[in-house]
């Protein structure tokens, strides 16, 4: 019989604390839009590269059919530091700066998936430790549910490898993708992984397992041109992952493209349809760290935790959710003292999934986005190696509720 550690940690409450910008009161659905660069600050329209220690805010609707009744944005962020970047944090701008990490980068191109709030006009900040350029793609964002079906809703499902080219030549098994070639395609709906054929978008985790160095991987719907974006980059050719919400093309295919050879694993842990029985709203919260094992001198963890976000007073987390999360929105990070095979986060309560949620083989810090059902507000941890690990939320999904 497996034993759990349980860390309990805290969601808290807005009761002395009343929220005035959007947030976990507001209930909201999902729109996709074509992959679309929204900053690039290597551009002459982007710079200058952001200086150690600085903030800055952007406008996401800018240039990318963006509504600006947008009040969150689907977003990936991508580093191209100087050298060491100790971390970048990326939140509603006109609110205080979270103690939060959005990504960690040792010098290398890095990306990952974030949901941000939008704050005042719209915009988001982005601060960052060192100097480095940012670039930011875009891939959907959320509005007010106004309850008319106008936009999506997310449904969960059992955390669930779609593809693995290292396996036999198939449809979601190999070859592995060959570098420059054009995308390849994939269907997750006739996967094994539960997925109708309504769903427009998929809440994803992408693997990389490059065979030499990886310039950039890019994920866009079937049917559409190529975008000028990228969902990971594993320049050193270890094993990368970054999560993203991909929306659905072609009778449900998604494309992907790789500039380097490389071997591609694919889970999906929910995916965006149209309102209906089951179907849950984004609420965002103030971004917070709810769990940090290096709190009062921690030692690593490795095997299995369980992790309970509880709702008290008096935590750094100033929200109390009005309806049960069914999942919720964290940015993982962890800080191994040597190679960390992989981590997995998933359900309580569930057996532990044939997935990952990140890899860090070099023992670097590493961050992943991940949106993780729960059943009882608790969600499991697997680390294959000793790592400290950090979880940063940032909001959940829960069924509609009137403000």
């Amino acid at each position: 019989m497996r034993l759990k550690h349980i860390a309990a940690f805290a969601i808290g409450i807005t009761a002395l604390f009343p929220k005035t910008s959007p947030g976990q009161t507001t209930p909201m659905e999902f729109k996709t839009v074509t992959p679309c660069r929204v900053v690039d600050t290597r551009a002459p329209s982007g710079a200058p590269e952001m200086a150690a220690g600085t903030t800055r805010s952007f406008l996401p609707s800018t240039n990318c059919a963006v509504p600006t009744t947008a009040l969150a944005y689907s977003l990936n962020v991508t580093v191209v530091p100087d050298s060491k970047l100790g971390y970048l944090t990326m939140w509603p701008t006109g609110e205080p700066q979270p103690v939060v990490s959005t990504l960690n980068s040792d010098g290398r191109v890095k990306a990952n998936a974030a949901i941000v709030p939008a704050g005042t006009d719209g915009k988001i900040s982005v601060y960052v430790t060192d100097a480095t350029h940012v670039i930011i793609d875009i891939n959907g964002y959320f509005l007010l549910d106004n309850t008319q079906g106008s936009g999506l809703q997310f449904y969960p499902v059992a955390p669930c490898r779609v593809v693995d080219t290292r396996k036999p030549t198939g449809p979601f098994g190999g070859p592995f993708l060959v570098g420059g070639a054009p995308g390849r395609q994939f269907n997750p709906i006739s996967s094994n992984c539960n997925l109708p054929a309504t769903a427009e978008a998929y809440s994803m985790n992408f693997t990389a397992v490059p065979r030499g160095p990886l310039g950039y991987l890019t994920v866009w719907p079937t049917g559409q041109t190529q975008p000028l974006v990228s969902t990971l980059n594993a320049s050193t050719g270890a094993v990368t992952a970054n999560a993203a919400i991909v929306p659905a093309g072609a009778s449900g295919a998604i494309s992907v493209y790789a500039s380097n050879d490389t071997d591609l694993v694919i889970d999906v842990n929910g995916y965006f349809a149209p309102p209906n029985a089951g179907g849950l709203d984004l609420y965002t919260l103030e971004p917070c760290r709810v769990l940090d094992t290096r709190d009062n001198n921690g030692a690593p963890f490795n095997g299995t935790i369980a992790v309970t976000l509880i709702t008290r007073i008096g935590s750094g987390c100033l929200q109390r959710p009005r309806t049960a999360p069914q999942a919720y929105v964290l940015n993982a990070t962890v800080v191994p003292p040597g190679p960390l095979g992989y981590l997995t986060l998933w359900p309580d309560g569930e057996a532990q999934p044939f997935v990952s949620t990140l890899n860090a083989g070099d023992g670097a810090t590493t961050s992943n986005m991940a949106i993780v059902p729960t059943d009882n507000t608790m969600i499991d941890a697997f680390a294959s190696n000793p790592t400290h690990l950090l979880l940063d939320l940032s909001g959940f999904f829960a069924p509609y509720v009137t403000q």
